[in-house]
Parts: C-alpha cells; structure tokens; sequence
C-alpha cells in the first residue's frame, strides 16, 4: 500500500514540475529588452524612425502611425542601391484604410529591404519598432538633427497633434 501511495505522490509531482530559466537565461533576455529600450531611435513629424549603428541606418514607421493605418496589407520598399535624400518618397505601405508614402528621414544609399515584409506586411502592425523594420541604408553624412525627435519629444509632439 506505502508503494501505491509513493508512486502516486511522484507522479504528482512529475506533473507539477516547472522548468526554471537559468540565471545565464534570464540575465541574456535582460540584456536584450534593455537594448531595445536604450536605442538611440529619432523619429520624423512624418512618423518614421530610424537607428544608426556606425553608418547603416534602419528605417520603420512608429506605432502611432501603423495605429493610424490599420491592419497593413501591402508593403513597398525602394529597391537595394537606391540613392535616396531626406524627405525623398522611399516606398509606400497600403492598408484596409488607406495607403500612404514612406519618407526617408535620412539620406544615403538603400543596403537590404524587410523580405518578411513581402509574404507578412503585418509584422509592421504587430512589431514596428523590431521585426517591422522596412529598410536599412548606409547614411552618407550625419544627418541633419534639426526636426529629428527622439522618444521624448515624438511622445510630446503627438500629445500636442492630438489636441
């Protein structure tokens, strides 16, 4: 009878085993989230933003204007080697609402394109700030900081939209 009873008992406990994340793990998922949050992201009062790292710039929308979209259905991206200029029309995204160009916050010369994008426009409704990315340029020369925003003032800028 003890056999049936232990034999029960670790069959309980078999079933309510959680696996714990090792320290290494959880550590490695706050470096990344920390990342994410520590970008050095500057958004445009068209909604785009983008970041550098050393010379290659990667340009998306903001939340707020996938929000503004709707879901997503279409994307166009300019193709790799496209000269672009600050303010040049890059692309176009369209959704169930309406469509609406993609302008370059930067100047420089167009290196990779978002291929998710292609069979998944909806990454930008669900991920514009990651997986949503559109495409990545070499920047020329510093970009002209002058109506550039960062995360602070692009959340200042839209309180001030909406009023």
């Amino acid at each position: 009878m003890a056999a049936f009873f232990a034999r029960r008992a670790f069959t309980a406990l078999k079933i309510t085993a959680v696996r714990v994340p090792s320290t290494a793990q959880i550590q490695k998922r706050q470096i990344s989230f920390s990342r994410l949050l520590l970008t050095n992201r500057l958004y445009t009062e068209k909604h785009e933003w983008f970041v550098t790292e050393g010379n290659i710039a990667t340009v998306g929308i903001s939340d707020h204007a996938q929000d503004q979209l709707g879901e997503i259905v279409y994307v166009e991206t300019p193709e790799i080697g496209t000269h672009l200029q600050a303010d040049d029309v890059a692309g176009c995204l369209e959704s169930v609402k309406a469509a609406s160009d993609i302008f370059s916050p930067v100047g420089g010369v167009v290196t990779e394109v978002n291929e998710a994008l292609k069979d998944n426009p909806s990454l930008v409704n669900q991920f514009p700030l990651k997986e949503g990315w559109l495409y990545k340029m070499e920047v020329e020369e510093s970009p002209d900081q002058s109506g550039l925003m960062d995360e602070n003032a692009y959340q200042k800028f839209l309180q001030q939209s909406e009023h």
